[in-house]
């Protein structure tokens, strides 16, 4: 199992996605964030299938910043129950490790 983690999520528009990822960049909370536009949301909420445009969000972090990281997520983001999918790879290339634990502040750093 690797320390470096994905997160999937994502946000109503770019400008939002944008301003989000920024902060949680700058806080070292993530080392980096791919934000890929106009994607299509088909979802089940309230009862009522709906579909959106959405701007589709994948973060970089350490496993041990998990927590701050979904905190300041929730707080930041605009919708009600954000989107927030950890995902674990099964191989992270030793050079971007590296780049991506000098990207992060690690508890205790």
């Amino acid at each position: 199992m690797s320390d470096v983690k994905l997160i999937l999520c994502t946000f109503p528009n770019a400008e939002q996605a944008r301003q989000i990822g920024t902060v949680l960049v700058e806080k070292q909370l993530a080392g980096c964030v791919n934000l890929v536009p106009a994607v299509k949301s088909i979802y089940r909420w309230q009862g009522k299938i709906e579909t959106a445009s959405e701007v589709f969000a994948i973060f970089k972090t350490h496993a041990d910043l998990l927590l701050a990281f979904e905190q300041t997520l929730t707080e930041l983001h605009p919708y009600e129950v954000p989107e927030i999918i950890v995902l674990d790879p099964a191989h992270v290339a030793e050079p971007y490790r590296r780049w991506l634990l000098n990207s992060v502040k690690l508890p205790g750093q």
